[in-house]
């Protein structure tokens, strides 16, 4: 198994090159195909004016956010090229991976980011920047349709840049369905990890199979797992999740999306979004 094609979501913001590295270091392992993805919203060439319901030409200002709309994707097209010709990655259209990755260039305009779930059904990985607390990118729209809208496994990456991804992972177990198709999507990572840690919080579970058998069930696939279950100790769960995967040197996460409806976890919290506005640590999440 492998992840043999991965899409990149770009979008204008402090964490870019932990997006790209994050991408790369996941091209690196399956020799993947990389696609850089920049969603333009695109501007109306009408205005409609109320309440009456006329149209006006589009003003100056429309016209001077359309320019910089397009030079927006013009810097993240160079960026995204530059970084992987610096990392001696072959940038063009039409060319297929080998043992190293290749990358290409693809541009959509859309008024939002439905466009992002569509594009990413064909690709095996969907990676996408961590929102952070007061910054408008990464934006958890575009996250939310990756993850909910593509069918596929999303890689989150940290706002700090990553130097290692897939050696030594942490699977947060909590018994359910989610998590147990994260599992099955991310095969190849867990098939070439050194070392594979599954946590169970004590708190967070939900009926379902033990971390001990989940870890018994990836032995049987020649993964190297071992479980480890332990009690919240007044922590979230979350906070629990990340500081076992913190001590356990992991560098990278799995985790099944909002086991809870997204409602309940905005209003009462929960390890999904905890971990989505605190994680350090590259994160897959799947749903």
């Amino acid at each position: 198994m492998t992840m043999g094609s991965i899409l990149v979501h770009l979008e204008e913001q402090p964490g870019l090159v932990s997006v790209l590295t994050t991408a790369l270091l996941a091209g690196r392992r399956f020799g993947a195909y990389l696609s850089g993805l920049h969603v333009r919203p695109g501007m109306p060439r009408l205005v409609p004016v109320a309440p009456e319901g006329a149209f006006i030409p589009a003003t100056e200002i429309v016209e001077d956010l359309e320019r910089a709309d397009r030079e927006l994707s013009r810097r993240l097209r160079d960026t995204f090229e530059s970084f992987m010709r610096a990392h001696e990655v072959p940038v063009g259209h039409g060319m297929l991976a080998g043992e190293q990755p290749v990358a290409d260039w693809q541009e959509e305009v859309s008024p939002g980011t439905e466009v992002l779930g569509s594009i990413g059904r064909v690709f095996d990985l969907i990676v996408v920047g961590r929102p952070v607390a007061g910054a408008a990118a990464p934006s958890m729209s575009a996250l939310e349709t990756a993850l909910f809208e593509s069918g596929r496994p999303i890689l989150i990456a940290p706002p700090a840049t990553p130097t290692a991804l897939g050696n030594h992972i942490v699977i947060a177990w909590n018994g359910s369905t989610e998590t147990a198709r994260t599992i099955a999507m991310t095969m190849p990572f867990l098939e070439q990890a050194a070392q594979v840690l599954v946590i169970s919080v004590e708190e967070g579970m939900v009926p379902g199979p033990t971390g001990q058998q989940v870890a018994q069930g990836l032995v049987r696939n020649h993964v190297p797992a071992r479980s480890r279950h332990v009690q919240a100790q007044g922590r979230s769960v979350g906070a629990a999740l990340l500081a076992e995967a913190a001590e356990a040197g992991a560098d990278l996460m799995l985790k099944g999306a909002y086991t809870h409806s997204r409602l309940r976890q905005m209003i009462f919290g929960g390890a999904t979004s905890h971990i989505l506005g605190a994680a350090e640590l590259p994160v897959i999440m799947a749903n």
